[in-house]
């Protein structure tokens, strides 16, 4: 026993001076990363980031600067929210900021990282990304699939008129999302998922489940992705849903990929000359079986591919134009003003197309101001390839990266009335023409409006989203007038404009309306 003691005591002495020089050596190790709040031992600063992290990370900011650090968990991350530092990390260190942070709720949805917005930049990520451009979402594919898309705003419209006829409330949301869901399902694979029979309502559930999960997986800072002891404990039941979400997806798929390859194999064992028309699965199959390319798809590539499309493309389409139409709601003189200029460019005996959006600046300009105040991404996450030094601060690789678009979209140092609905700020003067001011683009090069991102991993959907958005909310304006119910105050016509939780910024409570038909848009001929 005294033996023992005296181990003891000995193994006391060593140690007290071995946390002490840890304390110092790390000490030294943080001081050249950028200011940070206190933070709690083992949970870092995760108790500050509730209840919702994009605005709990402003707060921070207003008191820590534009560039800050924070600990999730033991995990170091950067905090930028001024354009200044989102232009250092997103295109002057660009290189070095080019990964995405995983997680085991990523790694599991994307098939181990073989998607397109979780996979390691490298020859993989640059061969999709070229796809992305040139085959899938270039110009040639988004016009072959117009009429998809025509076809679902002319059905949104036709219940929408069935409702105002009845004079009965509306979920805007709901509707818009069923809009979505259509469109991103019938471009994906020729499948509508409103559809009363089973496999239709199989793919709309899937597709909402799919939606929902990935938000509240990457808006939820997962427990067992920071606090090491908890990695292998399901706390907030995340693991649960991961798994059944991402296995009834796969045999959904698995079913709807045979029935592509059976169609494709009678076409060309038949060769009768019957022309279908490709969707989107019909370009990855095709790639997928070209012998020539550098780079082979796999199923699994496949799979992750139209996941990560569901994923990015449904709600996110539906939350914006959800929130510009409340907007337009609480601002009836911008609403008339958007009205009288579709009445003009496109009449009152038509229905608004695609091809009207170049005419329409002032829509075009609510849908940017929108973005600005309501970004469906409020933050970009990146993850540190390498050491690099920003702003005289020595970064370490794997820290995150955290650039707050929410806080910079309402930054008093670039927007004048930052907090207000103001459209007319995106709008070209024609003295701002002949200065040569160039126009605030959506596409990352004002580094003060990113709601695409920027730089190699901006979206690469800009243009499908842009086209669904514009072009239903010009449909809402031209075809129906809107009465708020269960949300005025004193009886007046207005919307609670508070945010929800979750990555793509939902709205805290759903914009529910009676519309009031305007106009025949499908008069009998």
């Amino acid at each position: 026993m005294a033996d023992f003691q005296v181990y003891l005591i000995h193994f006391i002495i060593l140690l007290i001076p071995t946390i002490i020089l840890g304390a110092i050596f790390k000490s030294r190790k943080t001081s050249s990363l950028p200011p940070s709040p206190f933070k709690i031992p083992i949970i870092g600063h995760l108790h500050l980031l509730a209840p919702i992290p994009h605005q709990a990370l402003h707060k921070l900011s207003t008191r820590y600067g534009p560039l800050m650090h924070i600990f999730l968990g033991s995990d170091p991350c950067i905090v930028a929210s001024s354009p200044e530092m989102a232009k250092e990390f997103l295109k002057t260190h660009e290189a070095s900021w080019s990964d995405r942070p995983h997680t085991e709720a990523t790694d599991y949805l994307t098939y181990g990282k073989q998607d397109f917005s979780f996979a390691p930049y490298g020859p993989y990520w640059k061969f999709v990304k070229k796809l992305c451009m040139s085959e899938l979402l270039g110009g040639q594919t988004l016009d072959l699939l117009q009429p998809v898309r025509r076809h679902e705003i002319e059905c949104m419209v036709n219940v929408m008129l069935k409702k105002a006829k009845d004079g009965k409330a509306v979920d805007i949301g709901g509707e818009i999302m069923r809009l979505s869901n259509n469109v991103i399902s019938s471009m994906l694979m020729r499948e509508r998922c409103s559809e009363n029979d089973d496999e239709a309502g199989e793919v709309r559930n899937l597709i909402k489940e799919v939606a929902e999960i990935v938000a509240q997986i990457a808006g939820t800072f997962n427990v067992s992705d920071y606090i090491w002891f908890c990695k292998n404990l399901d706390l907030q039941g995340l693991r649960k849903r991961l798994v059944d979400t991402r296995g009834r997806f796969d045999k959904m798929m698995e079913r709807i990929i045979e029935e592509h390859r059976d169609v494709r194999r009678n076409m060309k064992e038949n060769r009768d000359g019957e022309h279908v028309e490709k969707d989107l699965l019909d370009i990855l199959l095709d790639i997928s079986e070209d012998e020539s390319l550098e780079i082979k798809l796999s199923r699994e590539n496949i799979k992750a591919f139209i996941l990560d499309i569901f994923a990015a493309g449904t709600e996110t389409s539906a939350i914006t134009t959800e929130w510009a139409l409340a907007e337009l709601i609480n601002h009836p003189n911008i609403m008339k003003q958007a009205r009288q200029e579709i009445d003009t460019v496109v009449g009152k005996n038509r229905l608004v197309e695609e091809s009207d959006i170049a005419n329409l600046p002032y829509l075009q300009a609510i849908v940017k101001e929108t973005l600005r105040l309501h970004p469906t991404g409020p933050i970009i996450v990146r993850e540190a390839s390498e050491d690099c030094t920003i702003a005289n601060y020595h970064i370490p690789a794997k820290t995150r990266l955290f650039v707050n678009v929410w806080a910079i979209g309402r930054d008093s140092n670039y927007w004048e009335n930052a907090l207000e609905f103001k459209p007319e700020r995106f709008l070209m003067s024609s003295e701002d023409i002949r200065n040569g001011k160039s126009q605030l683009d959506v596409r990352g090069q004002h580094f003060h409006f990113l709601p695409f991102g920027s730089g190699r991993r901006g979206c690469p959907g800009t243009t499908l989203a842009l086209q669904i958005v514009q072009t239903t909310l010009a449909v809402l304006i031209q075809c129906f007038e809107w009465k708020v119910r269960g949300e005025g105050k004193n009886g007046e016509n207005t919307v609670n404009m508070e945010e929800g939780f979750g990555l793509t910024l939902p709205r805290a409570h759903p914009l529910v309306c009676v519309p009031v038909a305007r106009l025949d848009p499908f008069p009998i001929k």
